[in-house]
């Protein structure tokens, strides 16, 4: 990053030592696993006999063939190609049935098929992928989802997006391009950009916009009202997620999204919120659902938009006030990967509370 805020990246890399959502729990029926792609890796995922998620990497380490096509029983998967069994939570071989007992040296129990910590939480399941250099360190729970008391109603939808991590996760916390991406009647027009001021501070491995009332100019928020004066705080926390929280009263409203990497060059927006406002109506999950859905398809198609031009030039322009939060994010994630360097605490980039002022 430049003093000028310019800004070349290359095809960046997942962080690693951290959980990612790998599919809609949903996705799994009955005792059968399921193949997904994450971060460059295929994995099988699963339940075991006792409903606890799995992951493997979808290969075989004796002849490369894919787990996924062979038998999975509850507790072991067994490979299509010569029968080898791995415990599917730790990978460890269980079987070699082409062994004579008694007169092979292999040590069975030495062989392992690659396994990941895997849970499942908020509808999802999610893999860990440890830092290779920092195997030893404890695996830290997973992402939740802060919910408030009472019925509430929870919204999960996803879109794949045609750009890298990075690119992603900048266009997640842009506070700009709401009147120009997500410009319509019920949300807000270009003609509503007002001025925008918000206190910025520092969490662990992320950075919090304070409790503030809502955008003035959003239509949806102005509803809140009827419960109140609504308090809204956002938070975005590395590798990947952006929190949003809204209370109002004893009535509330949380979200998360996340951009998951599949590979180095494609990602997906994984989004779910939970709410107990307006839940004794029973059209509501479908009205958010369809709004929802409309943004992110917007999303994605300015995505893909941007991927042509960037398929030209790596190089862009990260200005203030309002593309702060993309510095910030990249500052955040060279703080990270120094820390993983080095063993040493994350060194956060940024110090104290600052203001920050743009129109949109």
């Amino acid at each position: 990053m430049s003093d000028n805020g310019t800004h070349e990246s290359a095809v960046p890399a997942a962080l690693r030592g951290c959980w990612y959502p790998a599919m809609r729990s949903a996705g799994l029926r009955g005792r059968g696993p399921a193949t997904v792609e994450l971060l460059g890796e295929m994995l099988v995922v699963g339940r075991d006999g006792q409903r606890r998620a799995f992951a493997l990497r979808d290969f075989c380490p004796h002849r490369g063939m894919p787990l996924s096509a062979g038998h999975f029983d509850g507790e072991a998967v067994e490979c299509s190609y010569h029968g080898w069994r791995f415990d599917c939570r730790s990978g460890q071989c269980r079987d070699i049935p082409s062994l004579v007992p008694g007169e092979s040296k292999v040590k069975v129990e030495r062989i392992h098929a690659a396994a990941f910590p895997a849970d499942e939480a908020d509808g999802y399941m999610w893999v860990y992928f440890a830092d290779p250099e920092r195997s030893g360190d404890p695996v830290p729970p997973v992402p939740k989802l802060w919910r408030g008391e009472g019925r509430a109603r929870t919204v999960h939808l996803w879109c794949d997006l045609a750009c890298d991590v990075d690119q992603g996760i900048i266009g997640l916390m842009d506070p700009a391009h709401g009147p120009f991406v997500h410009q319509s009647w019920w949300w807000r027009k270009r003609s509503s950009i007002q001025l925008k001021e918000k206190v910025f501070e520092p969490i662990p491995a992320g950075f919090r916009i304070r409790p503030h009332a809502p955008s003035a100019n959003s239509a949806p928020y102005k509803l809140l009202k009827v419960y109140g004066q609504p308090v809204t705080t956002i938070e975005f926390v590395l590798p990947n997620m952006r929190f949003e929280r809204i209370e109002a009263g004893k009535y509330w409203f949380s979200s998360r999204a996340t951009v998951t990497p599949i590979t180095s060059d494609r990602s997906r927006i994984d989004f779910v919120a939970s709410w107990n406002i307006f839940s004794w109506l029973p059209f509501v999950p479908w009205i958010f659902r369809k709004f929802a859905a409309t943004f992110l398809r917007q999303d994605q198609q300015t995505m893909e938009k941007q991927a042509v031009g960037l398929a030209r030039s790596r190089r862009q322009m990260l200005i203030d006030d309002a593309d702060r939060p993309a510095r910030w994010y990249f500052q955040l994630k060279e703080a990270y990967l120094e820390a993983q360097r080095t063993g040493q605490p994350m060194k956060h980039p940024i110090a104290e509370p600052v203001t920050l002022r743009w129109r949109s």
